[in-house]
């Protein structure tokens, strides 16, 4: 079982980079854990939200496999203490025979297709963070997850 982290638009954010490289490596002593970054749109000015979510779906669905159980990062997902997420990634990984795939959508969203597809939705918080730094804040509470499930001292309670 691997666990993915599809993200629209590539960062040059350093701090962006270099945290993800550091929970990146973390994580990689607890699973098989890689990032993939999809390109942005194109002459996205010219577009529509609609048309750019079309085309981003597209995309997110050609780097998802019939068997991944899907959960979409979106802002009207289940929002969970780290505890709970930990308990539920748990369960995920206990009872699903294929890779966990989260997405991290663009700017507007997930297209129709996109949450068709989807197993479950996540919320990281109430706030709206960017795109670059929830990258980085879902990489650490994934880690964190991690160092619950296996009763490290990582997480204070």
């Amino acid at each position: 079982m691997k666990i993915r982290l599809v993200v629209i638009g590539k960062t040059n954010i350093r701090w962006v980079e270099d945290g993800l490289r550091i929970y990146a490596g973390r994580l990689g002593h607890y699973v098989n854990f890689s990032i993939t970054e999809l390109p942005d749109i194109r002459n996205q000015a010219s577009l529509s939200r609609d048309q750019i979510k079309e085309r981003e779906g597209e995309m997110l669905l050609k780097n998802i496999s019939a068997g991944d159980h899907v959960v979409l990062l979106d802002e009207n997902g289940s929002e969970y203490p780290s505890s709970g997420f930990a308990a539920r990634l748990e369960d995920r990984m206990s009872h699903f025979p294929g890779d966990i795939v989260f997405v991290i959508g663009g700017a507007y969203g997930f297209s129709a297709a996109v949450y068709s597809r989807s197993n479950e939705k996540l919320s990281l918080s109430r706030m709206t963070f960017s795109h670059q730094m929830v990258r980085v804040i879902f990489a650490e509470q994934l880690y964190r997850a991690f160092t619950i499930i296996r009763g490290e001292p990582y997480h204070h309670e």
